[in-house]
Parts: C-alpha cells; structure tokens; sequence
C-alpha cells in the first residue's frame, strides 16, 4: 500500500488534476462554441449575446468568491491584470470567435481554437516559462497537425468565406497572447478563484464600451424565452469553463492550458454536426487522432519532467 506522500502517488496526483481540469474546460469551452450558434439563429447578436452572457458568469464566480471570503483584490497590479487579460482571454478572442460562427460555422470557430498549442509553446520557450522537451514539442505540434488538417480542408471548399476565417483565426494569437500573460503577470499570492471573477468584470466592462459604440448594441429580443435561457445557460458555462481555466494555468502551465481549444474541438465539431446539421470536415477522423496524440504526450511529458 502507497501512502499519500509516496513520490509515486504525488506525481500520478500531479497529472491528475490539469488532466481533470483540461478535458472539462475543454468540453465546455466546445459546448460554448455551440451555443452561440443557437444565439444567432435566435437574432441575438454576437456582442449581446457575450456581453450578457460574460455579466451572468462575473455574478456566479463573484458571488462564490464571496461567500468563500476570497474576494477580488483590488489593487493598481490587479486592476492591469484583469484588463489585459479580459481583453485578450475573453472579451476580444470570444466576441472575434462568436461573430464568425454565423458565417464560417460553430464547427470550424471550435477547430481555430486548437491553434494557439504551438504559439504559446514558442513563446514560453522564448520567455522560458518551459523547458525544451521533445516529447512535449511532438505533443504540440501532434495537435497543431490535426488542426491544420481540418482547417485546410475547410479553406479549400468552394464556399468558403476568407475573410472571415482570416478574421477567426485572429483569436487564437489574443488566446496565446493570454496564456502568457497570466503566466508572467500572475498576482503574487492571489489564488485563481479570485482571479477569475476580477478578469470577468473587466470583461464586462470593456464590452459594455463596445456596445456604446455606433452600429452596435447590447439589446435582447423578448418576444421568447429561449434567448434569456440560452444566456443563463452560457453564463453557467462560462462561469464553469474560466474557473477551470485558472486552476489549469497554475497547475499545468501556459502551453498545457492552451490545449484547451484542442479537448473543445473535439467535443465542438461532433456537436455542430450531429446537432447542429452542419457538414462534417474532411479529415475530421484524421484531426481528432491527431489532436488526442498530441495531448496525451504533452501529459506524458508533463510527468517526466
């Protein structure tokens, strides 16, 4: 029998837990994906339906926060942390992608978030945040493979609108931007818990400016309840998927936390095919193989280290 302080049972835990976080934040980020493609079918635009949906999350991870008495800190570090992060994790990359999805599909918007592995995993070579592994560098660049296997064939169609497939693939450069920025500017001593709410409301914030903004609005259509039930539905799932999304970053780092859009793609394009009626990839078995491979050597590698 191994104790709870057996080396061996400490490193399976250590694992464990990113791998845990990894695969729900993973499932709900492609679920996300999927339900703003419902919005949009529902004539809520892609601005209201974030913005509602952002402040519905802030309110859950707020309102946990205090009843846990672990409250947002707010301090002049804090306060650029939550901005920059907001902008770039949240409210910039999610308002690019939800936009996109009436044009380009909620299937192909959940493959261009698989694309920030090997940007982020550059970029933390680059800072040195990692050290060079080659199973972890096989890992990444297994789940890039897929992505671009899936997304080449999406280019190639006949249909197929470039422009805003340049503008989605956009998102993953703020998402990578994101991953190692929290990294470096993590407040010292202040847990994810708290983090998360804080980055929300500036969330909030910043797309509340947008929907000032001429030609754009924040309005809901009442006529029907699905609208608001798709928002609170949302807002759970934003709520789930960004506290996953801290626990992940300190646990497993930025370039793990990154594959997050790969576990979203996997769930995402199923969803949006046999849901959704939109037309399955070519490649898409060839993809998923890939992106699985990749991010079971980067937790392989995680462990060896």
């Amino acid at each position: 029998m191994t104790s709870p302080t057996d080396p061996k049972t400490q490193s399976k835990k250590a694992w464990l837990a990113p791998l845990a976080y990894l695969l729900a934040g993973g499932a709900l980020l492609g679920l996300s994906t999927n339900l703003a493609k419902l919005a949009g079918e529902r004539q809520l635009s892609a601005l209201a339906f974030l913005f509602w949906s952002i402040t519905g999350a802030a309110l859950i991870l707020i309102t946990i926060s205090a009843l846990r008495r672990n409250l947002p800190p707010i301090t002049g570090r804090t306060i650029e942390y939550y901005f920059v992060a907001g902008f770039v994790g949240v409210a910039g990359s999610n308002l690019i992608f939800f936009s996109a999805i009436p044009h380009i599909g909620a299937g192909f918007v959940a493959l261009t978030i698989t694309l920030p592995p090997l940007l982020t995993y550059i970029g933390a070579l680059i800072l040195k945040l990692e050290r060079f592994q080659v199973m972890r560098a096989a890992g990444v660049l297994s789940a890039l493979a897929g992505a671009v296997t899936l997304a080449a064939q999406k280019l190639s169609t006949p249909d197929a609108d470039y422009l805003w497939i340049l503008l989605a693939l956009a998102g993953p450069v703020l998402l990578a931007i994101g991953n190692i920025y929290r990294t470096l500017r993590w407040p010292a001593g202040v847990s994810g818990d708290a983090l998360a709410p804080g980055m929300l409301i500036a969330a909030v914030v910043i797309l509340f400016g947008v929907g000032l903004l001429p030609g754009f609005s924040l309005s809901i259509p009442t006529e029907q309840s699905l609208p608001l039930l798709l928002i609170a539905l949302q807002s759970v799932v934003f709520a789930g998927q960004f506290f996953l999304l801290f626990l992940l970053q300190k646990s497993g780092g930025p370039v793990l936390l990154s594959l997050l859009g790969s576990v979203g793609a996997v769930v995402g394009v199923p969803v949006a095919i046999f849901l959704q009626g939109e037309t399955a990839p070519e490649g898409l078995l060839l993809g998923i193989v890939l992106i699985g491979t990749g991010i079971a050597l980067l937790n392989i590698g995680k462990v060896r280290q």
